[in-house]
């Protein structure tokens, strides 16, 4: 199915996109047999998200694979230059372009400092910091801060992710350089929990919520949080930085254009959405792989780029890192149930143009 081409949400400048809410895919990372950087499939990853409409990229991040940071593999500086050399040649408008950012105080600098470097707007903190304490995650978003906007990471528990306390999310919503959250543990009860703690923040305003819950992509965006009390303030999620949206990206952007819609009063299309909610999770349940407890997620996410013929193969910098047994029939079982969730005749109608 070919969905139509609805335009960006407009905006001022990249953060102001992001603070309008926008398409945010999780940038993978295109190897070749040998596990080396294909750069031409990796600027083509960029070109298909620009062409879809996203609002934005997000570069290494865990779809980008944290091996990238290793001195042996020596990849997060070509890695992030290929996206941010991809989009400024070839955007056409504000496109918002994230840098994952990884480790102890130092290192999270460093990294934001390179992101700076190579024209990146903002920086996506990693909340895996194995032994520090809330205080000590505090201290190193105000250290990035220093560098560049920072979008907080809430990560579910079964990929690394901890439990962090309401009082650690109104507290660092209140850092100045805090720009939005990304709200990912894969849990309503915390979800609901941080929007809360966010809108007590004296800065609940100027900090965006995005979602990251994969699992509810839909639910979480239709949801309109009424946080205080019944006289409280209405929070929307403004958008989504999700792996799930590193695939199948045009569709996503047409869905967050039926989102908004739907809250502006479309009742029979709000319907239609919840309708369909659980059909996208349901496909994001075999991409991640769910069933394998989600060892899958990134060799997932590479089958059906390498389906479309965006990507060569699966291959991960880890060997080890491969398809569950299962998976990819799952893929094609959750595809052939609901077409509706694929862009592969956008994909075809651009890819050699895109893999020039």
């Amino acid at each position: 199915m070919t969905h139509p081409a609805p335009a960006p949400a407009a905006a001022v400048d990249p953060l102001g996109l992001l603070a309008e809410g926008t398409v945010i895919p999780a940038h993978p990372l295109a190897l070749d047999a040998g596990r080396r950087l294909d750069e031409r499939r990796q600027r083509a990853l960029t070109r298909y998200y620009l062409t879809s409409g996203a609002g934005g990229v997000a570069v290494g991040v865990h779809t980008t694979q944290f091996e990238i940071r290793e001195p042996s593999v020596g990849l997060l500086r070509p890695v992030l230059e290929l996206a941010a050399e991809t989009v400024e040649r070839e955007a056409d408008r504000p496109v918002l372009r994230i840098a994952g950012a990884c480790g102890y105080t130092a290192q999270a600098v460093a990294e934001a400092e390179l992101a700076a470097e190579l024209g990146y707007d903002a920086v996506l903190l990693s909340p895996q910091v194995p032994g520090a304490d809330e205080a000590g995650l505090l201290e190193r978003a105000r250290a990035v801060g220093e560098v560049l906007p920072v979008i907080g990471f809430y990560l579910q528990e079964a990929v690394g992710g901890r439990y962090l306390s309401p009082s650690f999310w109104s507290r660092l919503a209140d850092i100045p350089s805090v720009v939005a959250v990304k709200t990912a543990p894969f849990d309503r009860y915390r979800t609901a929990e941080v929007i809360d703690a966010i809108a007590r923040s004296d800065r609940a305003g100027d900090v965006a919520l995005y979602t990251g819950n994969d699992d509810a992509i839909l639910t979480d965006l239709l949801t309109p949080y009424r946080t205080g009390g019944d006289g409280g303030e209405l929070r929307w999620f403004a958008g989504g930085l999700l792996g799930q949206w590193a695939v199948w990206t045009r569709t996503a952007v047409a869905l967050l254009a039926e989102v908004r819609r739907a809250r502006a009063g479309d009742h029979a299309l709000t319907v239609d959405l919840l309708r369909r909610a659980p059909q996208l999770t349901e496909a994001n349940a075999a991409v991640f792989d769910v069933r394998g407890a989600f060892r899958g997620c990134v060799p997932g996410v590479h089958e059906v780029l390498r389906r479309q013929g965006l990507l060569a193969g699966t291959w991960c910098l880890d060997p080890a890192e491969q398809l569950s047994p299962g998976q990819a029939e799952e893929l094609t079982r959750v595809c052939a149930a609901h077409p509706w969730v694929t862009d592969d005749a956008f994909v075809a109608e651009h890819l050699d143009d895109w893999l020039r």
